[in-house]
């Protein structure tokens, strides 16, 4: 019984001593670094930790929804329903390794508005794609040498509504269609490019060497003339001088600003300068809701604007919208 019991003493001091032996293994492990890899030896077992690999692309975007409807039954002061929708996605995908930027973004809008009692009730009121592609090598600590290409136009059929003197009811004629027009530029040139240390972002790309197409596919607006092709061609070729500046930054708390400014000048009439302007001011409610001023202006001296009364002729083309209603960043 004695031998027993002593048996049973010894097992459990072995177990003890184990236990301690191990803890002063962990607390006297040997930590050797190499290459900026760490290395743990523990016994027997080696642990390995490395470093986090830098992140060189930062990808983000955002989705903002907002509607309108307005429903009246019997309303003696008279009036129409109606409905309204706008929508837009702005995506961004920026890359920056040592001396290298590639900085890429997409803003699609779609808005529609349908009401009551007129012809063709459902009716376009917004409708845009903006596609923009930046690659930069740094040659000092603001100065970039630059290659940039700036594609737009817009997603389905665009008309112009009117009524003939003496008609009842509303009539249409078709202005424009996906890529029709379409409209590419392809610049390269030095970029002044700058990132404050609060986040803004300003960046301004002069480039003397610049190539801009204007595509007409759609064949009645092309055999027309339309947007300055020669009647019956598909693609107007142009080369000429830019200048794009773009500004990203907070005005104050929960309010932003955005701006984007493209001219272009052909070598062949210096001085017919084509301006196309976004801006989009955000007015951030919370997380989820999101008041949005945005501005599109655009003059094109060979786009001739049809007028209500009298011929179609060159003037500024002018966009205006105001949307409150889901915005959500991502």
């Amino acid at each position: 019984m004695n031998i027993k019991f002593v048996f049973v003493l010894l097992l459990i001091f072995a177990a003890k001593i184990s236990t301690i032996s191990a803890q002063d293994a962990l607390s006297m492990a040997d930590t050797v670094i190499i290459g900026g890899d760490t290395l743990i030896m523990l016994g027997d077992s080696l642990i390995f930790t490395t470093e986090e690999e830098p992140t060189y692309w930062k990808r983000g975007g955002n989705f903002n929804l907002s509607l309108q409807q307005v429903s009246l039954s019997n309303w003696a002061a008279g009036g129409a329903s109606s409905f309204a929708l706008n929508t837009g996605l702005q995506l961004f995908a920026n890359y920056k390794k040592e001396n290298i930027i590639w900085d890429t973004n997409l803003t699609i809008n779609y808005g529609i508005n349908r009401q009551t009692g007129r012809a063709y009730p459902t009716r376009k009121s917004n409708d845009n794609f903006i596609f923009i592609s930046k690659y930069g090598r740094q040659l000092s600590k603001t100065i970039y040498l630059s290659t940039q290409i700036d594609a737009r136009t817009q997603l389905i059929e665009g008309y112009r509504y009117y009524r003939e003197s003496g008609a009842d009811r509303d009539s249409r004629s078709r202005l424009s269609d996906f890529l029709s027009p379409g409209y590419v530029q392809s610049s390269t040139g030095l970029n002044y490019q700058t990132t404050s240390k609060n986040g803004a972002k300003f960046s301004s790309i002069l480039s003397p060497f610049t190539g801009r197409f204007t595509v007409v596919l759609d064949d009645s607006l092309s055999n027309a003339g339309a947007f300055g092709v020669v009647p019956g061609e598909k693609v107007k070729p142009e080369a000429g001088i830019s200048l794009n500046t773009t500004a990203d930054f907070k005005v104050m708390e929960n309010v932003s600003w955005k701006m984007d400014l493209n001219l272009f000048t052909n070598y062949e009439k210096l001085g017919n300068t084509v301006v196309n302007f976004n801006s989009v001011i955000s007015l951030k409610v919370n997380k989820y809701i999101t008041t949005r001023i945005a501005t599109i202006m655009i003059y094109d001296e060979s786009v001739y604007v049809p007028q209500d009364e009298g011929p179609a002729t060159r003037a500024i083309q002018l966009q205006n919208l105001i949307n409150f209603g889901i915005g959500l960043d991502f």
